[in-house]
């Protein structure tokens, strides 16, 4: 599991991001949780043979997005996108 957190800061049209969280919402995660699942699974696929580090290529599911917060986490991370 990743210990250390980094920000990563993106643009994105408003009604896009409105309708990602209200989906993330729906499915009880938080948008972090799927951005990283998603870069996660991006960086797997298209490794082309890179060694990938056992942190990163033994993950399991969402294991390492949710830490010991939950699903839905309580850092008030809804807001943040």
């Amino acid at each position: 599991m990743e210990r250390k957190t980094a920000r990563l800061t993106l643009l994105i049209d408003p009604r896009k991001k409105k309708l990602f969280e209200e989906i993330c919402a729906a499915q009880d995660l938080t948008p972090s949780q799927v951005v990283r699942r998603l870069i996660r699974t991006y960086v797997i696929e298209n490794a082309n043979g890179r060694k990938l580090p056992p942190w990163l290529a033994d993950a399991p599911g969402d294991r390492s997005d949710r830490g010991d917060r939950g699903a839905r986490g309580d850092r008030g991370d809804k807001d943040r996108a």
